[in-house]
């Protein structure tokens, strides 16, 4: 059974899967207080943990896990931080650790530059975070670069916000509270219907991609 460290839970989705499989230990990393109490009541009592603490300078030892796990939340990185939580990741595995990311990347692998950006600034504005994707042969390179060599990758259609997608990561029973908050909040209504627009605008040029990478 593995060691088990998961970067930014979000709302426990992936941690309940992980602690399903019944690892060795499980630990969270997330640097939001409110994160942080919505992934303990999720992990605490199937015995996981939480720490407090930026995925780039993570209080555990070198070599400390099997797994890393990071769920859609390297895109939401600069370049620096990108490299910093790969660079983490690496020292956190011991060799033969297995690292496994799924974000968003650019299609195709030549996209301009200009398009790249374009795209960078209009999610920025909508999400009002500031999202950066890369395409799958950056990701690729930026894992190698941090001496990781990537074993399996797949790709899939930019499905975020779909109500099946929402179903399917959240569960039903959290995707339908989505739905009603949306019915009675206007504002998070227009958000979201604006994140859409976003996204739907730019689905040629925006995918899904999920790569496993060994130490």
């Amino acid at each position: 059974r593995d060691q088990v460290v998961e970067f930014a839970p979000g709302l426990g989705a992936t941690a309940r899967e992980l602690l399903a499989r019944h690892p060795a230990s499980y630990t969270a990393v997330d640097k939001d207080a409110d994160a942080v109490a919505r992934t303990r009541a999720v992990v605490e009592p199937e015995g996981g943990t939480v720490i407090m603490s930026p995925a780039q300078h993570v209080p555990l030892p070198d070599a400390e896990a099997a797994v890393v796990v990071g769920e859609a939340m390297l895109t939401m990185q600069g370049d620096d931080n990108k490299a910093a939580v790969v660079a983490e990741a690496a020292r956190l595995l011991g060799k033969g650790g297995r690292y496994a990311i799924h974000e968003l990347c650019l299609v195709p692998d030549d996209i301009s530059d200009e398009l790249a950006q374009e795209i960078w600034d209009d999610l920025s504005r909508t999400i009002h975070v500031g999202a950066r994707p890369i395409t799958a042969a950056a990701w690729r390179e930026l894992l190698e670069s941090h001496g990781f060599t990537v074993t399996s990758e797949l790709r899939a259609p930019m499905a975020l916000l779909s109500p099946r997608r929402l179903i399917a990561d959240e569960g039903f029973v959290a995707a339908v509270r989505f739905a009603g908050r949306l019915v009675t909040d206007r504002a998070a209504r227009a958000r979201v219907r604006g994140m859409r627009r976003c996204f739907n605008r730019w689905s040629d040029h925006l995918a899904a991609i999920a790569l496993v990478a060994h130490a």
